[in-house]
């Protein structure tokens, strides 16, 4: 027994020792990295001095080190990708007023396409669309001034000013031969980022331009609004640049009643998160078709990819845009900050957005409807408005019927679906999917 209790001891000794060596060597190692993680960080700072002394002494032009610094940082954060930016005093100033002040706009969100300032959509009713700038057109030239390597805050500065002032863009479109010059004065920028119509009684139509504070909550009135007869419903996100969170996650969970939204994920586990749907916020079961562009960006493919992914939707028309970072403006001193991105947006399937996009399940090239017209074809359900029609000519005058009465800014006619290739398509996959749902 003795004996025994010997061994025992023997055995608990040796253990207790290998732990206490493998515990010192663990501890040697990862002050050993942690010195060469130290020494590392001195020399590439040490290279980073020693240039800027250099560049200091004997360039052509004289600098000062305040300049070389902020031209470092701003190349540094450029480098890092589209989004992050080093702003200056002069930036700082400029993001304040964007995000306070009232000011002159085109109506236009850009971004950076394979490095060049491409617009992601213009904003229905505002001067660039009433201009005819379209989502993917690049812009080479604001007043003049070449927009090869400018950041987006600075291009958006220089487009902004004041109401009634003039503003030239060149611009690169697809499928034209030479650039293209578009002459806009700006504006004071209202959005109406929800609207809804009805198409043949039993579709509801949502058209959302951008997520602003008040999507969800309008996106729910129309459908409770419309909810006897809708049976079928097209949400329509084509150049909708994105916007709120909050937001778009609160559309999806409109039509999906459990299971994740979007994740975001960063490298802090503090910039880590799940959104996910509730049962009790979803309002409707009906057959969803969501239609989706060039121009759909951030918010808008959070909300088509994850209906996308929990297959409640089906998506059509082209490839969406691929903004999918989150970005935070960090202050480094009172007057100047960063601009830095700190996670990324994934889809429930755990499919990134950014550089990506979201890919439509059916894909539809925008344009007008081909019909071949018969016009001494009439068909029985026209044949009464053909009739007032001819009695019109010969009265002279327009008889008034309820039809006449009815508001047509809340009907997509068959007239209308004809100019957008893309919306009949949705409203013919909408039609198949009531069938099938009986």
């Amino acid at each position: 027994m003795k004996n025994k209790k010997i061994i025992s001891l023997g055995f608990l000794s040796v253990a207790l020792c290998s732990t206490l060596l493998f515990s010192s060597e663990l501890a040697s190692k990862s002050a050993a990295q942690t010195a060469e993680k130290e020494t590392s960080r001195l020399e590439a700072l040490s290279k980073f001095a020693n240039v800027l002394n250099i560049v200091e002494q004997y360039d052509v032009d004289k600098v000062t080190i305040n300049e070389l610094i902020d031209k470092a940082l701003d190349g540094m954060m450029k480098n890092l990708d589209a989004h992050s930016a080093f702003l200056t005093q002069k930036d700082f100033k400029r993001l304040e007023v964007q995000t306070n002040g009232e000011f002159g706009g085109l109506g236009i969100t850009v971004g950076m396409k394979d490095g060049a300032l491409t617009v992601i959509s213009p904003i229905e009713g505002t001067p660039a669309d009433k201009a005819g700038l379209k989502a993917g057109d690049i812009i080479l030239k604001i007043d003049k001034k070449s927009t090869i390597g400018m950041t987006i805050d600075e291009a958006v500065s220089l487009m902004r000013g004041k109401v009634g002032t003039p503003i030239d863009l060149m611009i690169v479109r697809e499928g034209e031969n030479k650039p293209l010059s578009i002459h806009i004065v700006r504006d004071i920028i209202k959005i109406q980022s929800v609207y809804s119509k009805t198409i043949n009684d039993n579709i509801l139509y949502l058209r959302v331009t951008s997520f602003d504070k008040k999507v969800v909550k309008d996106v729910a009135k129309a459908i409770k609004k419309n909810k006897a007869n809708t049976k079928g419903i097209i949400l329509d996100l084509r150049n909708n640049p994105g916007g709120l969170l909050d937001q778009a996650v609160g559309l999806v969970d409109t039509f999906v009643d459990e299971g994740v939204i979007v994740s975001q994920k960063g490298r802090r586990k503090s910039e880590n998160k799940v959104y996910n749907a509730h049962e009790s916020d979803t309002l409707t079961e009906v057959p969803l078709v969501v239609l989706v562009n060039g121009g759909s960006a951030s918010a808008s493919e959070i909300v088509s990819g994850a209906l996308q992914d929990h297959k409640r939707a089906v998506l059509v028309g082209e490839k969406t845009f691929g903004k999918g970072s989150v970005q935070v403006v960090l202050p480094i001193s009172k007057k100047e900050a960063i601009k830095l991105t700190i996670a990324r947006y994934y889809l429930p399937s755990g499919r990134t957005i950014q550089a990506v996009g979201v890919t439509p399940d059916i894909t539809v090239a925008p344009g007008e409807v081909k019909v071949h017209k018969n016009e001494f074809a009439i068909k029985e359900a026209d044949l009464k408005k053909h009739l007032q029609k001819e009695l019109e000519k010969i009265d002279g005058k327009k008889s008034k019927t309820k039809e006449d009465k009815k508001d047509k800014k809340d009907i997509i006619t068959p007239e209308m679906l004809e100019k957008d290739i893309q919306l009949k398509e949705a409203v013919d996959i909408t039609k198949s999917l009531i069938i099938l749902k009986g």
